[in-house]
């Protein structure tokens, strides 16, 4: 590596490190208390094997080297490792990296796709659909529920779906 790489190098772990503070620092705190002890520390043994570089945070190169080590160097393109990239709201630090895979394993869809998929099973847009029906599709539809698991919804008679949507994708009953 020659001297004006090493420069270029350490100016890109400086802006990375002086601009991308703040940027990861607005990443929810509150992400720690999403996962158990032991998922953050599988989640920091794997965000250590990703930076490759060891500067605390992982970029395209991180990336490129990790691609490498797994012997799929010629698989994967540049655009790739950017859209990766592209995914995270600033800079890639152990934080904002629980905050991304926060994301994906605890994520929903938009308010409005669970609502639509509700829909389809309310011809009559009343915005509740009916219990029996919600139990035939519970037990018969991708992850089968059990009759006794399907006997357990307590929705006297019907299912609100506008409230359980809002309750699914914000944690909370309306007020």
């Amino acid at each position: 590596m020659t001297s004006g790489s090493s420069l270029l190098q350490a100016s890109r772990k400086t802006k990375k490190k002086e601009g991308g503070a703040k940027r990861a620092q607005r990443a929810s705190s509150n992400v720690f208390s999403m996962f158990e002890q032991t998922q953050i520390q599988e989640f920091k043994e794997a965000f250590t094997l990703i930076d490759q570089n060891r500067d605390g945070f992982v970029d395209k190169e991180d990336l490129k080297d990790t691609y490498a080590s797994l012997g799929q160097c010629l698989n994967v393109k540049d655009n790739e490792l950017e859209d990766m990239l592209k995914e995270a709201s600033g800079p890639i630090n152990f934080t904002m990296f629980l905050n991304l895979f926060g994301e994906k394993l605890h994520g929903t869809d938009p308010e409005e796709t669970i609502l639509n998929a509700f829909r389809m099973f309310d011809p009559e847009a009343k915005g509740h659909i009916h219990k029996d029906v919600l139990q035939h599709l519970l037990m018969t539809q991708a992850d089968k529920f059990t009759a006794e698991e399907s006997s357990n919804i307590d929705t006297s008679g019907n299912l609100d779906y506008k409230s359980l949507c809002y309750i699914i994708t914000h944690g909370e009953e309306q007020e």
